[in-house]
């Protein structure tokens, strides 16, 4: 990856990343650090690495209060990347409302609180990424989980249409199982993820890459998309 750093007008990118402390939010920090922006980074524990052009900011992002407060400090950002997330499953019969509400909350309520906050103050050419799934389509086990990513999707498209006048693009990327601590959670050892027929999991750094990608120059026309990265699962 490269260490020229990434400008615009002379002056370093900036990225609001969510859920660095871990898996595919820090994979996206990493690589985006890696390219040359600075990143905010958003998580309430510390991720396990350190850069200069990295700022972590301690925050429950499940909080609507501290997650507000957080954001009303932050200024200049060019893009937004909001990967937090958590999974909890549960079959018929035996579904949590609670766990529904945490996952809608942290999934599509702070997304939508994110990007309501500083909507008004990205430049003309900014870019928005959510980390949704590809269970999104429906998965046995999963339908709390599934039924906030595919409104994520829903969200995506229509911030998509609202912001296309200034340039902004909004996408989503889709990972099926990946490597990442979420996968090992023993709250979802009932609903064991299934093997990808390229035979291995999704690896964090190729949902970043993906992510990074959508922030270059080359992804400007592609917006309300949902990219799948799943290893052929969704064939």
């Amino acid at each position: 990856m490269s260490e020229t750093p990434s400008e615009t007008d002379g002056r370093v990118k900036h990225a609001l990343v969510t859920g660095v402390s871990s898996g595919i939010g820090a994979a996206i920090a990493q690589q985006l650090l890696g390219e040359g922006w600075a990143v905010t980074g958003f998580s309430r524990s510390a991720p396990a690495f350190s850069h200069e052009r990295l700022a972590h900011v301690p925050v429950d992002i499940a909080d609507r209060a501290a997650l507000g407060g957080a954001l009303s400090g932050l200024a200049g950002v060019d893009a937004i990347v909001h990967a937090a997330g958590i999974l909890r499953v549960g079959v018929l019969g035996s579904l949590d409302p609670v766990n529904g509400q945490a996952m809608w909350r942290l999934h599509v309520d702070a997304a939508e609180q994110i990007v309501e906050a500083l909507a008004a103050s990205l430049p003309e050419g900014a870019r928005i990424v959510f980390i949704g799934s590809r269970t999104a389509a429906g998965s046995a086990g999963r339908a709390q989980y599934a039924a906030t990513k595919a409104a994520l999707v829903g969200m995506a498209r229509s911030f998509a249409i609202e912001l296309a006048p200034r340039r902004i693009t909004v996408n989503v990327v889709a990972p099926g199982a990946t490597d990442t601590p979420m996968l090992r959670d023993p709250n979802r050892a009932s609903v064991a993820p299934k093997m990808p027929p390229m035979g291995r999991l999704v690896k964090p750094e190729e949902v970043a890459a993906t992510a990074a990608f959508l922030l270059s120059k080359g992804a400007a026309s592609i917006t309300g998309q949902q990219i799948v990265v799943c290893g052929g699962a969704s064939l």
